[in-house]
């Protein structure tokens, strides 16, 4: 492993940066080449089927069977026209990735070979399901499934060097019906939104009828040399470095935030960024992140359904790419202990078919109380479904990353900044139980009238906040880098969707007894930001002071995911989820299994990992290195040397036995504490099994292993260490 080792080194010192040369040096000649966007279905498409799938897109009308077939037509001369000879259902099972099965345009009819491609073919394939998880929905003789078109998110073609391929975006559902994917419930939440929400700014706006939420994605990510990846089979299996050493520069210096982008660095953005925009995905922005080989990229916003899809096409992208550049991209969270991990912040906001952001203040009183509604509506969703919301970002990897350099902590809380916390306060002082006078209501539309002078940079920013207002949208920031951000997503839309029904009924029952409007909603709001002002926190999420009075406030910390999940399946979580039609009982119950497996495996496999490590790289290199010392003070013990002379050598030997004796002795007891979990039958049991016990000894072993690293000779040490990699560019 060491000859392996410096043999990484040297490649990655020699690699030099990859030529890329862009399509065009303007974005727009190629922006969208790749997608059969509405100026491609113009093209291609007769005008009623065009009509047909705008009206599915707009309205969601179902596209009747006939229009498929000249949709698939007309879909199949654009493919084959770019050079496409297959095409995929492209879906997002739970396993985190993407899933594609191919098939030819080609067939054989009376003989001949011709190119087809039908409207059956278009709207569903059938899949394996009992190969993907499906928490029991779906057995081994019970496999069928289905992928079925979603007409809303727009089919693309993606290139490599062997040929192209057509993607047609689908939902995944079972032979029986329930969903097995990360699509179809953020499509369902966004439908019931909009209803939701449209409901509500009809007490505003009669001209509003669609309300569209949206999201930006900033997606950030660590760079490591191929050949040092393969010099660690830990970061090579596990996505995370199980051991290692902090080295003497990490991130203290602050200089890597925002620097020069390095050269090979550079390159590999600029052809990850070109395949995107090939692809129709809007990035905007990419910049050295704070920690050393951490960098970010970030899109425009644009409607959710579509921003995820973007986002999960955009991680498989990087990954291609990144093999042309001899990288491999780092999705994990916290690849690397000691320095900032990775996360996926999520931008979300609302905004209507007419054109306004519901987050965004207006110019007049008028406005401004649309604006508060949906505002306060927010804030009053995340405070009653605090621990939903933490359980849609739980993961073995996020778990590494909250609380944690710069990441925001377990606790869920919201920051408003110091301008709108003291309008809201205003708002509960002035705003009586009873009818308001005159003068109250022109003292408070003159207030609510002050919003606008609230600019984007007028709120400040807080980094240990998982979920902040930032101008004109709430920023998620805990959600994690390698997430598919559908689940959060759908978690957060799903509960403003529940809490803008609930704000709608209280309103129209006021009104009934008598109420004017205004004073109805304003009533209505009060109440929220008294109900929901201990999810409000200005402060700094890290500290002590805050977990104790967060506990004083009956906010939840939930440290690690298994009891985190248990929110979804809580009695109030599975009420809603059936309320609304986005999950039924056996979908939410099978989902809950799944990703409580999925954090078993997790764990297994980094035990496993760590397991082998020990064994055979890290105690045989200490024994090694403990011989030569052994050498050494027999060579001076024959030539008469006194015993002080030699007394360092002795010190170390007995240090490295303590180290190597302990480590020996706790990845025992791991493999003990591993196989009495495997034995747990219960999958949440099991799962806590894993993390109590067998988890625990990881952070000890780790320490032994690190104390060894900088004792033995650098050069019998067989993994790539922390300086080689976070600091090769």
């Amino acid at each position: 492993m060491s000859t392996l080792r410096f043999r990484a080194l040297e490649i990655a010192i020699d690699r030099a940066p990859v030529k890329v040369s862009p399509p065009s040096s303007k974005i727009s000649d190629y922006f969208g080449i790749n997608v059969f966007n509405k100026e491609a279905m113009q093209k291609h498409l007769p005008r009623e089927a065009y009509k047909a799938v705008m009206a599915a897109i707009e309205h969601g009308v179902q596209v009747e069977r006939s229009m498929a077939d000249l949709v698939a037509l007309g879909m199949k001369d654009w493919a084959s026209s770019k050079g496409c000879t297959h095409y995929t259902h492209w879906f997002q099972p739970l396993t985190g990735l993407t899933a594609e099965k191919h098939d030819s345009f080609f067939e054989v009819s009376d003989g001949k070979a011709i190119e087809h491609f039908s409207g059956n073919a278009l709207a569903q394939q059938e899949p394996d399901a009992s190969s993907f998880p499906s928490g029991g929905i779906r057995n081994t003789f019970e496999a069928r499934g289905y992928t079925a078109w979603d007409p809303s998110s727009p089919a693309f073609i993606i290139e490599s060097a062997s040929g192209k391929t057509l993607c047609i975006p689908t939902i995944f559902v079972s032979y029986t019906g329930e969903t097995l994917d990360y699509k179809a419930p953020l499509l369902k939440a966004l439908h019931v939104l909009d209803k939701a929400a449209v409901d509500v700014c009809q007490l505003f706006d009669k001209d509003v009828n669609k309300v569209h939420a949206t999201l930006g994605v900033e997606q950030e990510y660590f760079l490591v040399d191929t050949s040092m990846l393969n010099s660690r089979p830990d970061l090579l299996i596990t996505g995370r470095t199980l051991f290692g050493h902090s080295p003497a520069k990490g991130q203290q210096l602050e200089d890597h935030y925002f620097g020069s982008i390095p050269e090979r660095v550079y390159a590999f953005m600029l052809d990850f960024e070109t395949e995107a925009y090939k692809l129709g995905i809007p990035l905007k922005t990419r910049h050295n992140e704070v920690a050393p080989s951490q960098f970010e990229c970030a899109p425009v916003f644009e409607e959710i359904n579509l921003a995820v899809d973007h986002n999960a096409l955009l991680m498989d992208l990087m990954e291609k790419v990144a093999k042309r550049h001899h990288f491999k991209v780092l999705l994990h969270e916290k690849p690397y202990a000691g320095i900032n991990g990775s996360g996926k912040h999520n931008n979300w906001s609302l905004s209507t078919n007419t054109g306004k952001n519901l987050l965004s203040p207006g110019s007049t009183p008028k406005s401004n109380l649309m604006f508060l509604t949906f505002f306060v509506n927010t804030i009053r969703a995340v405070y009653e479904h605090a621990d939903l919301l933490r359980a849609s970002i739980a993961s073995a990897s996020n778990d590494h990353r909250l609380g944690a350099n710069e990441a925001p902590p377990a606790i869920m809380s919201i920051f408003l900044g110091r301008q709108l916390t003291n309008i809201l306060n205003e708002i509960v002082e002035m705003v009586p139980e009873k009818k308001m006078t005159a003068d109250e209501k022109t003292a408070l539309k003159l207030n609510i009238g002050k919003i606008p002078e609230i600019l984007l940079d007028n709120t400040d920013r807080n980094r240990t906040s998982p979920f902040a207002f930032t101008g004109n949208k709430f920023e998620f920031r805990a959600v994690g880098s390698s997430a598919n951000c559908s689940n959060a997503m759908m978690v957060l839309n799903t509960i403003v969707a529940s809490q803008l029904r609930h704000f709608k009924n209280e309103v129209d029952k006021l009104m009934e007894k008598g109420d004017k409007k205004d004073e109805a909603i304003l009533k209505v709001l009060r109440q929220y930001i008294v109900e929901s002002k201990n999810i409000l926190f200005e402060g700094n999420g890290y500290s002590e002071e805050w977990k104790a009075e967060a506990k004083k406030r009956g906010l939840s910390n939930v440290q690690t995911t298994p009891p985190a999940l248990d929110a979804y399946v809580s009695k109030k979580s599975v009420k809603l989820f059936d309320e609304l039609e986005i999950f039924n009982h056996r979908e939410i119950e099978a989902r809950h299994e799944i990703m409580l497996e999925t954090y078993i495996k997790k764990i297994q496999i980094e035990a496993r990992v760590m397991g082998d490590l020990v064994v055979n790289h890290i105690i045989p290199a200490a024994l090694k290195y403990q011989t030569v010392l052994s050498s050494n003070v027999e060579s001076l013990t024959r030539i008469g040397m006194k015993q002080d002379v030699y007394a360092t050598q002795v010190d170390m030997i007995t240090e490295i036995s303590e180290h190597v004796t302990t480590i020996k002795l706790k990845v025992n007891e791991m493999i003990e504490a591993r196989k009495k979990a495997n034995k747990i039958e219960n999958v949440r049991d099991k799962a806590v099994a894993y993390c109590d016990e067998v988890r625990s000894y990881f952070d000890i072993i780790r320490y032994h292993v690190d104390k060894l690293e900088m004792i033995i000779d650098d050069e019998m040490w067989p993994i790539a260490k922390y300086r080689e990699l976070v600091n090769i560019r």
